[in-house]
């Protein structure tokens, strides 16, 4: 994928006064003893991966201790990749709450008689980025419990809780529509809308497996079994799917040696054909029938709510997409924050969601006139900030009610999330709570750390280039440097 340079879009920018202009009082009060030096380490590992300074942005600022903070293109508009998420999240915390919840409810319009539901079922979803198989089946047990074994008419869907907006579809490789990352937001959104696929040759035999156990998704298993042999780390299983009148046909083909398994995750249906499959599915396993169809439609007033779930708290929620960097369920959490501040004149939920994020941002304080936010998780080539914008929100949050909250979702440095396999055997290991980012031309960080003295720092370090091969190694260093900052001041001298 080639680089894309930043584009102005008339949709996410509004006209900018001279004051929005102005720097953050603190970077103003450090202006005379700003560092505007890479670290020479950094210098080092960009220039072994042949990748140019200027493609660099840097931002280390001090928040408990007296000393210099680093502007190094700091006030470039950049693609932030999936930091993004970091300006969702904290936004999220403080306009919602970090107990806020979404409800999930089943709804009758028909009397229950005898285990048997005279009417239709409607499943209605409040935006639940957490609907999980395991919610599903405790709410439809709670549905049992009250009462229904059988339902005579249709399985209704009432996906009408977001105004679901037109954003353009993301594809960095090309080839990456069945990929679960992808998952676009919806009300009623059931386990991120993934299919597991579980290929085990058992003495000979080859088995293929879906879970959920969709009847929709039927399996064409075509996998030569092979004799007994060391398993490999990445089976070669290749799975095409097919789409027919009443469902999709998944052909598996490839090669499996005895005693071995395989399994990968695809999205391969709608929302609504997954939601209705899910729930068929479990309902069934408990003993249950629906006799009517599946359909669309918004739940009448007429009708009573007789099970409903509600989600984990907001901030679970934030831990699962930052330290894992969940894209469809930042996504989701942007489209809850534009629902729940709508007004009239929003024309969808992500224009809501941008409207309210910018109104709280300019409360705060943080005037941010580069900032693009268009899903909000940063799985997108319009969005955009300054290593300077994400600084100044860093250090807002830190001084913020839920600063432990904010913190404690992002992955800490070598032991958890996307930061596990990075900064072993340093001085950062442990130290740092650092979102990752990363798009075909975009490498980012930004969180965290502490200095060798104990210290800590807000650090943004952003690399957008056509090459960024190797550029997760110097966003490390910058890390790396900035503990090791008082050695590396010495041995500079």
């Amino acid at each position: 994928m080639s680089f894309i340079p930043y584009l102005p879009m008339r949709r996410f920018i509004r006209p900018l006064t001279i004051a929005a202009l102005a720097l953050p009082l603190a970077f103003q009060a450090a202006a005379e003893t700003v560092n505007q030096r890479l670290p020479a380490s950094v210098a080092k590992a960009l220039q072994a991966n042949k990748i140019e300074s200027d493609a660099l942005s840097v931002v280390l600022l001090p928040l408990n201790a007296s000393a210099a903070p680093t502007f190094i293109n700091a006030d470039i508009s950049i693609n932030p990749a999936s930091t993004m998420k970091l300006v969702t999240t904290y936004a999220a915390l403080e306009l919602l709450g970090p107990n806020h919840q979404w409800k999930t409810e089943f709804y009758a319009d028909g009397p229950i008689e005898n285990g048997t539901l005279n009417g239709n079922l409607y499943l209605k979803g409040g935006g639940d980025p957490k609907l999980n198989m395991e919610k599903l089946w405790l709410l439809l047990r709670d549905l049992r419990a009250n009462g229904v074994e059988t339902v005579t008419g249709d399985l209704v869907l009432d996906r009408s809780h977001f105004l679901q907006p037109d954003l353009p579809e993301f594809d960095d490789d090309g080839n990456d529509q069945n990929k679960p990352f992808l998952v676009s937001p919806d009300s009623l959104l059931v386990n991120l809308k993934a299919l597991r696929f579980i290929a085990r040759n058992n003495d000979g035999k080859v088995n293929v497996l879906v879970e959920p156990p969709i009847a929709t998704v039927r399996i064409d298993n075509r996998i030569e079994a092979l004799p007994k042999a060391k398993c490999p780390g990445w089976p070669d299983i290749r799975y095409n799917p097919i789409e027919e009148a009443d469902g999709v046909r998944v052909v598996v083909t490839g090669k499996l040696p005895a005693g071995c398994s395989g399994q990968t995750y695809l999205s391969l249906l709608d929302h609504q054909r997954y939601a209705a499959g899910a729930v068929r599915a479990i309902w069934q396993e408990l003993g249950g029938s629906i006799l009517g169809q599946d359909r669309v439609a918004t739940v009448p007033d007429s009708a009573r709510m007789i099970a409903r779930a509600w989600s984990p708290d907001l901030v679970e929620i934030i831990r699962d997409i930052n330290k894992y960097s969940n894209n469809t369920m930042a996504k989701q959490l942007f489209l809850s924050l534009g629902a729940e501040f709508r007004n009239e004149a929003d024309p969808d939920d992500a224009m809501a969601a941008q409207r309210v994020i910018r109104q709280w941002l300019a409360k705060k304080g943080l005037i941010s006139p580069h900032l693009v936010i268009e899903n909000g998780s940063g799985l997108s080539r319009d969005e955009r900030i300054s290593a300077r914008e994400m600084a100044s929100l860093l250090q807002a949050a830190w001084k913020s009610p839920f600063a432990a909250e904010f913190i404690s979702s992002m992955p800490v440095a070598a032991l958890d999330g996307t930061m596990r396999k990075r900064l072993h055997n340093t001085g950062v290991a442990g130290k740092a709570h650092i979102k990752t980012g990363t798009l075909n031309n975009v490498r980012a960080i930004a969180g965290y750390s502490r200095d060798s003295d104990g210290n800590t720092w807000a650090v943004v370090a952003i690399l957008n280039h056509p090459r960024p091969w190797g550029a997760s190694s110097v966003l490390d260093q910058v890390l790396v440097s900035l503990y090791n900052q008082r050695s590396e001041s010495t041995a500079q001298r």
